[in-house]
C-alpha cells in the first residue's frame, strides 16, 4: 500500500515537472549571427540608403555610437552573445524614423519584440543624456539678442525671441488613467510644447502634460512661464522698434492657443479688411511663426513614430519625444542637415506672385494636433500689439509682401 502511494506521488511530481525548453532561441532569430545589423548598415551605406533608414549618415551614426556605447553596451555570457551597441542604436533610430511595430523591426534585425521593447527606452534615455546640451535656453541678454537679430534678419520681425506652439501627440490610453489624458479632439495624448528660433532649432520643450488640461493651462504650468513672471529669464530691456521712439518689450510670437500678454504676441482675432493694419500685422506675425510650424512638421515627417499612436506609458513616451527633438537639433547642426531636411521641406515666399510656397512636409498627412484656442488678453498685450501693427504698416512695411495683405 505504501509502495503504491510512493509511486503515485512520484508520478504526480513528474507531471508537475517543468517541460524542458526545446531551444534557447527561435530558429528565425538565429540568422542574426550569420548576417548582423552591422553588415546590413554597411550595405545600406554603400547603396546610399542609410540616410533614409536612420535619418543620418554613417559618420553621425558612429559618433552617437561612441557617445552612448559605454551606457548601453552589454557583456557576452557563456550562454549567448549580447546584442551589440550598433544593433541597439540602429533598431532604436529605425523605430523613431518609421514608428514600425516591435515585431516588424524584429523581422529586420532578427531580434525578439520583447528584447526590442527593452532596448528602445534604454537607448532613448542614453541619447537624452548625451545630447541634452543641444537644447539650451539663452541665459544672458546677449544670447537672447542674438536670437532676436536672427528673427529680424530672416523674418523681418524685430524684438522677437522665439516662436511658441504646442501639439498633442497621440498615445494609447494609460492603465487606470480615466479621462486624464483625453483631449478636446477625442483621443488620448500628451502635449509637446516648444519654443523655436529663426533657424528651426528647438530652444525649449516641455513634454508630457496630460491631454485633458486646457491649453492655456499647459503653458501656465511650465517652468518657462514662471521664469517670465518672476523676471528670471534674462530677457533684454524694452527697446523701440526700428525708426520708432516708443520702447516695447521683446516678445514670443504665438497663435490663438496662448494668451496675449506683455511678452506673448498673437494675431488679431477674426477676419480683417485687406491692407488694414490688423491684416498686415497678422500676416507678418504668422510669417515669423512659421518657424515653429515647420519645425514640428519636419520633426513628424522625419521621425514618423510621432504620427502613430504611441503604445508606451506617458513617462516613456515623454522620453521618446525628447529623443526625437534632440536628434532634430543634433542633425540640424551636422553635415546631414540637408539630407535630413532639404530646403524644399520648409515653407517659402514667392515674391513675384505673392503666394506662400508650401514646404514638402505640408503635403504629407500630419498626426500632431494643435492646441485649443485661448481668449485671454491683457491691456499691456493689446498696447504692445498695437505698436507692432503701427510699425509694420509704416516704418517696417514690406513692399514685396503687400500682395499678401
Amino acid at each position: 500500500m505504501e509502495e503504491d502511494l510512493l509511486i503515485g506521488i512520484a508520478f504526480i511530481f513528474c507531471l508537475k515537472k517543468k517541460k524542458k525548453r526545446s531551444y534557447w532561441m527561435r530558429q528565425t532569430l538565429k540568422a542574426r549571427g550569420k548576417y548582423s545589423a552591422t553588415d546590413y548598415l554597411k550595405d545600406l551605406g554603400i547603396d546610399g540608403c542609410l540616410k533614409d533608414f536612420i535619418r543620418m549618415n554613417s559618420s553621425e551614426f558612429e559618433y552617437l555610437q561612441n557617445l552612448i556605447g559605454a551606457k548601453i553596451g552589454k557583456r557576452d555570457t557563456t550562454f549567448r552573445k549580447s546584442v551589440s551597441v550598433t544593433e541597439r542604436l540602429a533598431v532604436t533610430l529605425r523605430f523613431l524614423a518609421t514608428g514600425s511595430s516591435y515585431k516588424s523591426l524584429g523581422n529586420v534585425f532578427k531580434l525578439s519584440d520583447q528584447v526590442i521593447s527593452i532596448i528602445v527606452p534604454e537607448v532613448c534615455e542614453a541619447l537624452n543624456e548625451v545630447l541634452k546640451e543641444y537644447i539650451q535656453i539663452p541665459t544672458t541678454p546677449q544670447e537672447w539678442l542674438h536670437v532676436a537679430n536672427s528673427f529680424e534678419e530672416k523674418w523681418n520681425f524685430p524684438n522677437c525671441l522665439g516662436s511658441i506652439d504646442g501639439k498633442h501627440v497621440a498615445i494609447q490610453k494609460p492603465i487606470d488613467s480615466g479621462s486624464e489624458y483625453y483631449n478636446y479632439k477625442g483621443f488620448y495624448s500628451v502635449v509637446l510644447l516648444a519654443i523655436v528660433d529663426a533657424e528651426y532649432n528647438f530652444l525649449y520643450v516641455n513634454i508630457g502634460c496630460q491631454g485633458r488640461i486646457s491649453d492655456g493651462g499647459v503653458f501656465a504650468n511650465t517652468k518657462f512661464r514662471n521664469k517670465i513672471n518672476d523676471n528670471s529669464l534674462k530677457i533684454p530691456s524694452d527697446s523701440s522698434l526700428p525708426g520708432r521712439n516708443k520702447p516695447v518689450p521683446y516678445v514670443f510670437v504665438t497663435d490663438d492657443a496662448f494668451p496675449l500678454e506683455k511678452h506673448l504676441l498673437k494675431p488679431f482675432p477674426g477676419p480683417q479688411d485687406s491692407n488694414s493694419k490688423e491684416r498686415i500685422f497678422s500676416y507678418r506675425l504668422s510669417r515669423a511663426r512659421r518657424t515653429v510650424e515647420n519645425a514640428f512638421g519636419i520633426l513628424s515627417a522625419r521621425f514618423r513614430v510621432l504620427r502613430t499612436t504611441i503604445l508606451l506609458d506617458p513617462e516613456k513616451t515623454a522620453t521618446l519625444i525628447m529623443t526625437c527633438v534632440l536628434l532634430h537639433n543634433f542633425i540640424r547642426k551636422t553635415e546631414s542637415s540637408m539630407i535630413y531636411a532639404p530646403s524644399q521641406y520648409y515653407d517659402g515666399d514667392d515674391i513675384v506672385t505673392g503666394t506662400r510656397i508650401d514646404g514638402q512636409w505640408r503635403l504629407e498627412q500630419q498626426q500632431l494636433t494643435p492646441l485649443e484656442a485661448c481668449e485671454s488678453l491683457t491691456d499691456d498685450g493689446k498696447e504692445i500689439r498695437k505698436e507692432f501693427a503701427e510699425y509694420f504698416s509704416n516704418e517696417g512695411f514690406l513692399d514685396w509682401a503687400s500682395k499678401y495683405y
